[in-house]
């Protein structure tokens, strides 16, 4: 029973953050079909957060229905004309023109392609916000680089100090912010290294340790390093025995490891003098990788990365610079999860990098877990996916629409009910194949 307790309360809080982030997500989606189909002069009957049967609901000046239903798995917007959520035409009664027009059916085909293209819009536009955010709040690193303080590493006096100004490391000048990963990528892996700095106006070089040790800067959820409770700060100093001074030899160990368990010497800053000192084992685990070129490698991985012996100060980015920000992480999103489908289609990765409701309810908590930024950062992620899942030319799935749309467009005439029907049956078979394919992955990939 003792062992229980905890792995109930890890479940209801995964729970809790999948609910959490499912919600958020949806309800910016269904708001978008519904505000642009306000606009577009199509009446909303119901704006429901939720499925089943109904917890609470009011009814707004405009006849508009909001309600929260008992199953939080999705969420919809009914328009005036619907037989149901999916925003399929009803059995026309008699009408005035006006009452058609205020239907989802009778308006014209513009305002029907805009409310319904609203709603992935409106969940690019959620990661947009978010991710920049996240930025801002995160800030950037200042020009000058400039020292806010050096971490603590076994055995190493801090030689660098907070306001010092990065002026070259092993003599490799550090021209500003952007440059300085690739500077430190090149520093050649000895255990001490030179620092020019400036310290209040005076230039003078300081003896320090090597700047990229093998220090976790970040743990990823559902990894081998998170199931093992690595954290960030930690300090990998030898691995199955051998020492280890750079993160990049880390990473070549697990890579040359073929999967096999291998015992990792930890050092733990705390706040007893010495820090602490721990064995753990781990299992690499093959992972495929995005590449430059827009293609995947295989890897084993543990699931850390690198960190620098020193944080740096950061500065509040501008709002144009933290929106485009904003808008590149979103389209770097969309771009790796097309190319990872295209892959898997192929065969050149492994299906189960599909993840369905259990993976990612387990990937929403480890991220609550990780504190507020990481989950906020999550729901953009998965806002960005939600919305490019939602465009795929799917009948019953936005995309579907917006093929009968272009149908109609390029024909002058809707496709028959008949067609429709059948088109949305195919559709949700389709759709419910892959979800139990997903699910599939989540219990039975490794």
């Amino acid at each position: 029973m003792p062992d229980f307790l905890p792995d109930f309360g890890s479940l209801i809080f995964t729970i809790g953050a999948f609910i959490a982030a499912l919600s958020i997500i949806v309800a910016i989606h269904e708001y978008g079909h519904y505000i642009v189909g306000r606009w577009s002069g199509i009446q909303a009957d119901v704006f429901s957060i939720g499925m089943g049967p109904v917890l609470a609901s009011r009814v707004d000046k405009r006849g508009t229905r909001w309600q929260i239903a008992a199953f939080p798995v999705g969420g919809y917007v009914k328009f005036r004309g619907d037989a149901n959520a999916a925003s399929v035409g009803s059995d026309p009664a008699p009408q005035s023109a006006a009452e058609r027009r205020e239907t989802m059916s009778g308006a014209p085909l513009w305002a029907r392609t805009a409310t319904v293209a609203a709603g992935p819009v409106f969940n690019f536009i959620l990661s947009i916000l978010v991710f920049a955010i996240v930025l801002s709040v995160r800030g950037v690193t200042s020009d000058p680089v400039t020292i806010e303080r050096q971490l603590s590493l076994p055995g190493a006096e801090a030689v660098l100090q907070q306001g010092d100004e990065l002026i070259a490391i092993a003599g490799l000048e550090v021209t500003g912010a952007d440059e300085l990963g690739a500077v430190l990528t090149e520093v050649p892996v000895e255990e001490r290294i030179d620092y020019e700095i400036r310290r209040f106006g005076d230039r003078r070089i300081v003896e320090g340790p090597f700047p990229l040790p093998a220090i976790v800067g970040g743990v990823t959820p559902k990894s081998a390093a998170a199931e093992a409770g690595l954290v960030e700060g930690d300090v990998i100093r030898a691995v199955d025995g051998e020492p280890v001074v750079a993160f990049e030899t880390l990473r070549d160990l697990v890579g040359n490891s073929d999967g096999s368990p291998m015992r990792f010497s930890v050092w733990r800053p705390g706040a007893e003098q010495g820090g602490e000192e721990f064995d753990v084992t781990l299992t690499p685990k093959r992972m495929d990788l995005p590449t430059a070129d827009g293609g995947f490698e295989t890897r084993w991985l543990i699931g850390v990365t690198a960190g620098a012996i020193f944080e740096l100060e950061r500065s509040t980015p501008g709002p144009l610079a933290a929106l485009g920000y904003g808008v590149d992480q979103t389209i770097f999103i969309v771009k790796s999860s097309l190319s990872g489908l295209y892959h898997m289609a192929i065969g050149a990765i492994s299906s189960c990098n599909l993840q369905g409701p259990v993976g990612i309810a387990e990937t929403s908590g480890a991220a609550a877990s990780a504190g507020l930024l990481s989950f906020v950062w999550f729901i953009a992620v998965l806002s960005t996916a939600i919305g490019l899942m939602n465009l795929f030319p799917i009948p019953i799935l936005d995309g579907g629409h917006l093929v009968f749309y272009a149908y109609e467009a390029i024909t002058g005439r809707a496709p028959s009910e008949r067609a429709l029907n059948a088109l949305m049956v195919g559709g949700l078979a389709l759709l419910l194949s892959l979800m139990a394919f997903a699910l599939t992955n989540d219990l039975f990939c490794p």
